[in-house]
């Protein structure tokens, strides 16, 4: 009976203890990610980013349907992200769609999803030795009451396989749901100006990155025009912003204006200069092309603060093409020809802003020097080690660059032509900036002249190109899209980050720098042994149990024959 009660008390006491285990369950909670790279563990700058969210957050991701091996990792990682999500904050929720179930009106959802901008991703699919093309959606759009936000899920990679380019948009994939959620929770709060009035680049040519960035940042025009009738008041304006871009100027700057810019520098302003040394001018006899260097009076202002751009062109044997037309009207040929003047940098530097980005096209970049002060510079992107320095005036001639440059590509380069190695591009600085204007006498008097700037950060470009989109029939185009080649390059997205960390918005960009490795399975060895692991698959587990069906009924009759 002692036993029998023993053994009811035990009982008891163990419904006892999972009960309060389920109590203690619903206060406490708690995810455990035991990969080694951490991948199902959200940075510190997602949790900011959600954790004062009160109101729910809808997320359709149209990622739902049978996919190609390398997609279906894509949309596996994509969900295992968002269960993260909505364990930090409950007020997000999603849900995978598929968009092309209903195959009958298939065209017309194809069309509606592209008046959102939500485009497919044509995809090659290689089952049993046989290839198909299928449509994927990569994106997902997020809800926060009446304002929507689109994510892309794939991130466009420039020569790079489908598994290569899938395993770069899992790297994203934290990055482009916390920068959703951070434009439908976060108000935007920073200005940014855009300087006028030195020639700078006509609205069209930047109307797709300024469009972007106005979902982050307020955005507006600023002259400098009133400089030298009214500068303590531009100044007192250019005050009010956070930071300003100069989107390549062509004309010079008056003392008066450089002098309005080092004091909002003095004062902490940022600042990001897309800057070009050079002009090609054709000559109207001729018809030649020549290179000049061009003095825009800022040669003294980037000096003082740690910097100059050289009036130079550099050649790069890693470089974009150039697309020419060849034949007559009714047969026209357009033939893509290597272009050393057009150097692609794709930076190993571990700086956030570079991280994770796609080869970012400059078009007739100069050179940088950096030089010795007590400002932190950081060289953001560098030329190829195999790279050239052209000295100006030079000759732009495009029947002797290219079959040179042909036989460069086809023999390889000589040595000692392409010798100037890694040549700075862009530049980063951070710190207490001098005053430019330290010892000089000032063009107007201020009340109060600062000699050493607030901590502040300002990046030096040496092609004001960058910026530019191309277009089509007067429509930009999205920046980084080159519509001769049909390839995409990272200038947005480097400019993005550039303003992002220029603003101290850094904690999103950092996220860039998470490492995640996401092993592909070969396709050629897969089909190749097919067969053989199908066959382990089967017999091996069959096997296993015969043999412990022998060794049993072995034992067994041993055990009973006694």
């Amino acid at each position: 009976m002692s036993g029998h009660r023993k053994n009811i008390t035990q009982f008891g006491l163990l419904l006892l203890a999972l009960l309060l285990l389920n109590i203690a369950g619903n206060f406490l909670y708690k995810r455990f990610d035991l990969t080694q790279d951490k991948r199902y563990t959200l940075s510190e700058a997602a949790k900011e980013t959600i954790e004062t969210l009160e109101s729910p957050i809808v997320v359709d991701v149209f990622m739902k349907g049978d996919f190609p091996p390398e997609f279906r990792r894509l949309q596996t990682e994509t969900r295992q992200l968002l269960e993260e999500f909505a364990a930090y904050n409950s007020n997000i929720k999603f849900e995978f769609i598929d968009p092309l179930e209903d195959e009958e009106n298939s065209e017309a959802i194809q069309q509606q999803l592209a008046s959102f901008g939500l485009t497919a991703a044509q995809v090659q699919v290689q089952e049993n030795g046989k290839l198909s093309t299928a449509l994927v959606y990569p994106w997902a759009l997020a809800y926060n009451g009446e304002q929507t936000v689109k994510i892309p899920i794939l991130k466009n990679q420039l020569g790079t396989t489908s598994e290569e380019r899938v395993n770069n948009s899992i790297q994203n994939l934290e990055y482009a749901f916390a920068d959703g959620f951070n434009k439908l929770i976060h108000p935007k709060k920073r200005k940014v100006a855009v300087l006028k009035g030195n020639g700078e680049m006509d609205d069209r040519y930047i109307a797709d990155f300024f469009a972007t960035l106005r979902n982050y940042y307020f955005i507006a025009p600023f002259t400098l025009d009133s400089a030298e009738t009214a500068p303590i008041k531009t100044l007192d304006q250019l005050k009010s912003f956070d930071l300003i871009v100069a989107a390549k100027p062509t004309e010079v700057f008056s003392t008066s204006e450089k002098y309005i810019l080092d004091q909002y520098i003095m004062h902490g302003g940022a600042s990001l200069w897309l800057m070009d040394a050079t002009e090609n001018v054709q000559d109207t006899i001729s018809g030649r092309t020549f290179a000049f260097g061009k003095d825009l009076n800022l040669g003294d202002f980037f000096f003082k603060y740690g910097v100059r751009i050289n009036p130079n062109l550099v050649k790069d044997l890693y470089s974009a093409p150039i697309v020419l037309a060849s034949g007559n009207e009714n047969e026209t040929q357009f033939n893509r020809y290597p272009w050393f003047y057009f150097p692609l940098s794709n930076s190993a530097n571990e700086h956030p802003v570079v991280t994770n980005i796609e080869a970012v096209k400059f078009d007739y970049a100069s050179g940088i020097d950096v030089l010795q002060n007590d400002v932190k510079k950081t060289i953001l992107l560098t030329t190829s080690p195999i790279t050239k320095i052209v000295g100006l005036p030079h000759e732009i001639d495009l029947d002797g660059e290219i079959p040179k440059n042909l036989k460069i590509v086809n023999e390889g380069p000589d040595p000692e032509e392409f010798s100037a190695g890694e040549v700075p591009l862009a530049v980063l600085l951070e710190g207490e900036f001098p005053s430019a204007f330290t010892n000089r006498i000032k063009p107007f008097q201020l009340s109060e002249v600062k000699t050493t700037s607030i901590p502040t950060k300002m990046v030096v470009v040496s092609d004001g190109d960058i910026i530019k989109n191309q277009l089509d029939r007067n429509r930009p185009l999205e920046l980084g899209f080159d519509k001769y080649t049909q390839a995409f390059y990272g200038n947005k997205e480097f400019l993005l980050n550039t303003v992002n960390y220029l603003l101290d918005d850094s904690g999103l960009i950092n996220i860039r720098s998470k490492k995640i490795a996401v092993p592909f399975l070969d396709p050629q060895k897969t089909s190749e042994e097919r067969t053989k692991w199908q066959l382990i698959n089967m017999l091996l587990p069959l096997g296993l149990l015969a043999i412990f069906g022998i060794f049993f009924q072995y034992f067994r009759k041993r055990k009973y024959a006694r």
